[in-house]
């Protein structure tokens, strides 16, 4: 899974725009919303990727707080740091395992995955890993492709299995990459399951935000 990322780290955000029609945007927008983040506060952003939700969290916990990037591939980790040294932030990187935190209990006031759970093989440990580094009443924010509502569900997978790959060939030159994509989002949790695993990790008031038919959902909960 790293050389996938490795192969579209340089062009992962023009696919981003072409993929979701520019519509990530907005799905970013809205759970930084849900997340509240206020001047002064501790955020981590998990698989942090090329940096989008991060550089949102800086202008938000500005002045005083601190905002880290964590993602297992590097490249991926290197681009979202540049990204946020070219908007004049400078905020710690930490290659890890989100398994695996190299932070200690309690120091998050919010930690946000966006788009990067669907990746990580033992999901239910790395939501523990979150909720564990949040301090009590912190909140976890966790942005994912989910169930698309049924209906829609012939045109979504004709979309997901054809149109996607086609994309990947075209613009990065790899079309297998995107059908790892479109294979991920059908192996992930739905949003019930999901909501479900949120609990078990020690969150509670778990809320969930369905966008564009269930394509993508925010999960919202607070550490007990």
């Amino acid at each position: 899974m790293g050389e996938v990322f490795d192969r579209v780290a340089e062009r992962y955000d023009l696919m981003n725009d072409l993929m979701s029609l520019g519509l990530h945007r907005v799905w970013k927008s809205f759970a930084i919303e849900l997340a509240r983040p206020r001047p002064g506060e501790r955020v981590l952003d998990v698989a942090s990727g090329s940096g989008d939700l991060a550089r949102a969290l800086v202008r938000r916990v500005a002045p005083g707080g601190e905002v880290w990037l964590t993602d297992v591939n590097r490249r991926m980790l290197q681009r979202g740091r540049d990204r946020l040294l070219d908007c004049g932030a400078l905020t710690p990187a930490v290659q890890c395992d989100a398994e695996r935190l190299p932070f200690v209990a309690g120091y998050f006031d919010c930690v946000t995955v966006g788009f990067g759970l669907r990746n990580m093989t033992r999901k239910d440990a790395a939501l523990e890993e979150m909720v564990r580094v949040l301090k009590p009443g912190g909140r976890l924010l966790v942005l994912e492709f989910s169930k698309v509502w049924k209906p829609l569900e012939p045109a979504y997978d004709l979309y997901s299995f054809k149109v996607l790959p086609w994309l990947g060939e075209r613009v990065v030159g790899d079309a297998a990459a995107y059908r790892y994509l479109a294979e991920s989002i059908r192996r992930h949790p739905d949003q019930a399951t999901l909501a479900a695993m949120l609990e078990r990790a020690g969150l509670s008031q778990v809320e969930v935000f369905n966008f564009a038919a269930g394509v993508v959902a925010v999960h919202r909960g607070y550490r007990i």
